[in-house]
């Protein structure tokens, strides 16, 4: 196998590893216990893929001198051994193949989802908060946890914009390629004459930065306290409980109304805030390579649609992947599991091809700390 030596190397890496996580030195000091403990939870899954690989070839090895054997019995043991395994082998070098990939290092990361209403006015927005709603559903199916930090309503009940932030394992692996502009088909509520519409939305997938990676000097920001409301300026409560955030030099900002205390409400902003200007550094290193992200921050046109939903045929089109599913109405409920694995898949086959740098669209490669 061509990578066998690189294997090898990182299967006594994993052996290391583990002689020091039950080394006393080791396990009394926390701070390089969590260091070790996640370097060796890192590689675990290569070595146990690799130890696989290497289980099945060595019986393959020994099924094969038996295929010359005169009893029939045993030739035919040795015949569907060997068929069983060969194929089996394929696969698990396959595989191994998408594990040495170098790793997104956003793939971790919590997400700030941001969803805004783009063409078609009033049905836009009707979208934008059915949209939210998908995104919600499918969050729940992953145990993962949706916090609105900010939203504005639109006159007919749907979201001029969201912003939401979604915790738990491995978001941002999985909700990277919804980046971009969705376009809808269908006949809206309002339409007296049945004619099918065409509006979209734009939909931001920013992965959650650490404090670490973003170092914010408090004197670049201005903060502003007011009350929160509701839909027609109804008082919410009485206490300038939500927060706006504006940092200074870039003129970025954040607002929060969701929670009653105005300590919680800053809290979630900054963690917005820290996301947009981890994002704002990636441009910047994007741009220096040339490297497109009109996909993931376009006008919100139909024109730079990545996915189509039409209602009326009941069909979902990816148009980066040319993937179609006539299973719009399951999508909608937040079944995405098809949607999100195609598309990982793809572009991973992508890199395969490639150099092993990341050809999605939109989705940012690791930045350097942001000072």
């Amino acid at each position: 196998m061509q990578y066998q030596q690189k294997l090898d190397d990182i299967e006594r890496r994993f052996d290391a590893l583990n002689a020091q996580m039950a080394d006393a030195e080791v396990i009394n000091d926390s701070a390089l216990y969590r260091k070790v403990s996640k370097s060796h939870n890192d590689l675990a899954e290569i070595v146990a893929k690799y130890r696989e690989w290497k289980d099945a070839t060595r019986n393959l090895a020994e099924a094969r001198p038996m295929l010359t054997e005169t009893d029939p019995e045993l030739r035919t043991m040795a015949e569907e051994e060997v068929a069983k395994l060969e194929p089996l082998i394929a696969k698990i070098e396959d595989e191994l193949k998408v594990l040495l990939l170098p790793k997104d290092p956003n793939d971790e990361k919590n997400v700030v989802l941001e969803i805004h209403a783009g063409t078609g006015g009033d049905e836009a927005t009707l979208f934008a908060a059915e949209v939210f709603r998908m995104y919600g559903r499918f969050a729940e199916t992953r145990g993962w946890n949706v916090e609105v930090t900010s939203s504005s309503e639109s006159s007919v009940g749907g979201l001029k914009e969201v912003t939401a932030l979604i915790s738990g394992v491995k978001v941002y692996s999985q909700m990277k390629y919804e980046a971009g502009v969705h376009r809808v088909q269908r006949v809206p509520a309002t339409e007296q004459q049945g004619r099918v519409h065409t509006s979209a939305i734009r939909v931001v997938v920013l992965p959650e930065a650490d404090e670490v990676e973003v170092n914010i000097d408090p004197k670049d920001l201005r903060v502003d306290t007011f009350c929160s409301s509701g839909p027609g300026g109804q008082s919410v409560n009485t206490t300038y409980s939500a927060v706006r955030i504006t940092h200074l030099p870039t003129g970025a900002i954040v607002s929060c109304q969701d929670e009653k205390s105005q300590i919680k409400n800053r809290a979630k902003a900054m963690r917005v805030m820290r996301s947009r200007l981890y994002e704002l550094e990636v441009q910047k290193q994007q741009d220096k390579i040339g490297a497109e992200r009109k996909t993931m921050v376009g006008s919100g046109d139909r024109s730079e649609k990545i996915r189509t939903y039409n209602f009326p045929q009941n069909r979902l089109t990816d148009h980066r992947i040319g993937l179609t599913l006539h299973q719009l109405n399951l999508v909608m409920e937040g079944k995405l599991e098809q949607v999100v694995d195609a598309l990982t898949q793809h572009f991973q086959a992508e890199k395969l091809k490639g150099d092993g740098s990341d050809s999605r669209n939109g989705a940012p490669p690791g930045p350097e700390t942001v000072q």
